[in-house]
């Protein structure tokens, strides 16, 4: 394996949410907070190795730090994806080990599914975060759900870790939606808000490995939640509520991370911030033909 940095304790992240953490939202994000850990949306390895920058752009300067997620299952795939992702400058890669969409779960082709599928075979997943480790020098992380369908008691949850930590490390991140998914029957929806939240579990996983790094997902919209989680974990991620309140992470700078002030000041400093990186961006993407239907939708829940 190459020389490796331990992954960084993240007390607060935002959630990878395709069509919600691009690029532009990552932009108004980092005009609120400085230090709350940004994540790019899931993107499929074989788009990187076919796409490159053009499908992932490379990480800018204010965006770190920053994690890009990849979905897929081939290790070989993966571990090309993954050096890309290095190239272009990201900090650190997570393997996608819990997304239950079924367009990513139920394909044809059974050795192409990813996502929460991963869960019922630990030692793919294995295989996947050693070849990704030996072929970057940047931290390697797994982002899984808390089981699988009728794989999901603690001692599952368990097997899955240990058998993935002889690859990861023993100071190895696990980001734990305490959710379980269901493959079948639930749209992806449906199994972030029907399956219920199981945090115990996800503290009792810290308690047995605290040599592992151990961020918890699910639920938690609230700071007197993140409070009361990172007493319990190591870390804190947030969901749908960064996207539909992103000013909830003004004062995140202080009272997360002890800065001695946050960057706005108000949130109409930082729409006309926005609006001046918007007037940019616009030109670009008119050129090219793309919908700007996103870069609005990030700054509407400021107004």
């Amino acid at each position: 394996l190459n020389a490796m940095t331990r992954p960084a304790r993240q007390p607060l992240s935002i959630a990878p949410m395709m069509e919600c953490t691009d690029k532009h939202y990552r932009y108004l994000a980092r005009l609120v907070t400085r230090h709350t850990h940004l994540w790019t949306e899931m993107v499929v390895d074989q788009a990187v190795l076919f796409g490159g920058e053009s499908v992932l752009g490379p990480a800018r300067d204010i965006e770190h730090p920053i994690t890009v997620q990849l979905g897929g299952s081939c290790p070989e795939r993966l571990a090309k994806a993954a050096k890309i992702c290095e190239d272009l400058g990201y900090d650190e890669i997570n393997l996608n080990v819990g997304c239950p969409s079924s367009k990513v779960v139920n394909k044809k082709e059974e050795s192409e599914c990813f996502g929460a599928r991963l869960m019922l075979d630990p030692p793919l997943v294995a295989r996947c975060i050693a070849a990704m480790r030996a072929a970057v020098s940047i931290p390697v992380t797994v982002k899984c759900r808390i089981g699988v369908d009728n794989k999901d008691t603690y001692e599952d949850l368990r097997r899955f870790v240990v058998t993935v930590m002889e690859a990861a490390g023993e100071e190895a991140h696990f980001v734990v939606h305490a959710r379980k998914a269901l493959l079948k029957g639930l749209s992806a929806h449906e199994n972030r808000t029907i399956p219920p939240l199981r945090y115990n579990e996800v503290h009792r996983l810290k308690k047995e490995f605290p040599h592992l790094l151990i961020s918890i997902n699910g639920g938690i919209t609230t700071y007197s939640q993140v409070d009361e989680q990172l007493k319990l974990v190591d870390g804190v991620m947030i969901g749908r509520q960064a996207y539909k309140n992103p000013w909830m992470f003004a004062v995140a700078d202080e009272r997360v991370f002890g800065s001695s002030s946050n960057p706005a000041k108000n949130r109409r400093e930082v729409i006309e911030h926005y609006a001046r990186y918007a007037e940019q961006e616009l030109e670009v993407l008119a050129s090219k033909g793309i919908p700007m239907k996103h870069m609005v939708s990030s700054v509407q829940a400021l107004l």
